[in-house]
């Protein structure tokens, strides 16, 4: 068996990346992002970047770092109102965006994993998000078909994982990562907490390693809230 274990993000993204590719980033929110993969993409300044992503991370934070650095040139996404930068930019045509139902997102990464070229939903039929597509008729209603999203490469994150890639995620971490990790070419993934090889209960494990082929536990992670929302005092 390769070895996947590498020993930062830098050497774990070694030789993958390359202007104008897609990169598949997990997380939902803040939460569950591959925090010290996306500053390791930075650093290197790759750019024209394609990112399928349910969101772009906040201003100067998370996909957000690499959209106030340029190297985003189109983002595949669902949910994008936490990011004024990402506003500014898609309204003076600087940045390209398919926009997604957030269900439909989930199910075409899904169905790229599993080698699904296309399907069709009812989600989005008769709205701006059918222009273009096509649309077709089952038992009387309306469906328009959507195409499975596959990656150059897909960086998740994971509370727990192996020296096989076997991952488990924690809680809102496991939306969007799991499927992720199986719609890329390549999957690098980074981890809290790296256990040795028969650790893990195999009943628990989230992600297959087959599907991972590198793998990192990252330097430190900043595990920030999104929306701080504090209720009033009530008076006594």
């Amino acid at each position: 068996m390769a070895d996947k274990v590498r020993k930062d993000a830098v050497e774990a993204l070694s030789g993958l990346l390359f202007d104008g590719m897609t990169i598949m980033a997990g997380g939902f929110g803040l939460c569950g992002i591959p925090e010290n993969l996306i500053a390791a993409i930075r650093d290197t300044g790759v750019k024209d970047l394609t990112v399928i992503s349910n969101n772009c991370g906040i201003d100067g934070f998370g996909l957000g770092v690499l959209l106030g650095a340029g190297q985003i040139r189109k983002m595949i996404s669902s949910y994008v109102g936490e990011n004024k930068l990402f506003a500014e930019l898609y309204l003076s045509g600087k940045l390209e965006l398919e926009f997604n139902p957030q269900g439909t997102l989930a199910e075409r990464i899904r169905a790229g994993g599993a080698g699904i070229p296309a399907f069709f939903t009812k989600t989005g039929v008769g709205t701006l998000v059918a222009e273009g597509k096509e649309v077709r008729e089952f038992d009387g209603e309306l469906y328009v078909m959507e195409r499975g999203l596959t990656a150059d490469l897909s960086i998740v994150k994971a509370h727990t994982g192996d020296a096989e890639g076997n991952l488990v995620y924690r809680k809102t971490a496991r939306n969007f990562n799991p499927m992720m990790a199986t719609a890329g070419k390549v999957c690098v993934a980074e981890v809290e907490h790296l256990v040795p090889v028969g650790s893990i209960d195999k009943d628990h494990i989230h992600t297959p390693g087959i599907y991972v082929d590198r793998i990192l536990q990252g330097a430190s992670y900043e595990k920030r809230i999104e929306q701080r929302t504090v209720r009033a005092r009530e008076s006594v």
